[in-house]
């Protein structure tokens, strides 16, 4: 048995070509909001795709909030017009994955704001976790280990104690590819990885003692090295 492994841009290209189709179904068959698509199996034979892929692309444009998947029903289309939901498929199929500059740009505006919301709104079981997570990279880094994936756990605690849903799935989303990045461009040197100990630690005393200004300064130190490594790159 065969098994075929697809690059990323493969990945890509088909995700992008069961998208054209599902814009096309619409269109040809007439689609109004609400209107039901033909079921996965249907779809995945039509356009000569794995159910996986085509799952993936229907999630794609859920997200989006084009489709709406609903259990034991199917999938249907969203409560927009045919011309917005054409211009909104345009526009993430002209999408580009973000660069690394990007990613960190988005990841700083968004910690700066979940800092301060955890302040506000964190949980005795939030600042355990948050606790948790803190220990674990200061456990890491004194290991002389690589602590790039527990000092991310550290921070999507900190979101979740924000009790914002969406800023913690951004947050879940751009974690993957803020790994593979920080990896490939060696972000993490033991000198900045010592001084993320003291700097995590004021960002949870900060969340612990609910101050929201001192929370979002401190996040906003802690990232200040990060920024001016990702210009000089």
């Amino acid at each position: 048995m065969k098994i075929e492994v697809l690059t990323k841009n493969e990945n890509q290209d088909i995700l992008n070509s069961i998208i054209i189709g599902i814009k096309d179904l619409i269109n040809y068959k007439n689609l109004e909001p609400g209107d039901k698509l033909p079921s996965e199996r249907m779809l995945s034979e039509k356009f000569e795709v794995s159910r996986g892929n085509l799952r993936e692309a229907i999630q794609k444009l859920e997200f989006y909030g084009l489709l709406k998947s609903r259990p034991q029903s199917g999938t249907f289309v969203a409560d927009l017009g045919t011309t917005a939901l054409n211009g909104m498929i345009d526009d993430i199929l002209r999408l580009e994955d973000p660069d690394f500059k990007s990613l960190v740009e988005t990841r700083i505006l968004l910690e700066l704001k979940t800092a301060r919301l955890a302040a506000l709104r964190r949980t005795e079981e939030n600042l355990a976790q948050i606790k948790d997570a803190l220990e674990a990279y200061k456990k890491q880094v004194l290991d002389g280990g690589n602590a790039v994936q527990e000092d991310l756990l550290f921070h999507l605690a900190i979101a979740k104690a924000s009790g914002n849903s969406t800023i913690n799935t951004l947050m879940l989303m751009i974690t993957p590819e803020i790994i593979t990045n920080f990896q490939q461009y060696h972000v993490c040197d033991s000198s900045l990885a010592m001084e993320g100990i003291q700097e995590h630690q004021e960002i949870y005393d900060a969340i612990l003692e609910q101050n929201p200004k001192l929370a979002k300064a401190k996040m906003k130190k802690h990232f200040k090295a990060l920024y001016q490594y990702c210009y000089n790159i």
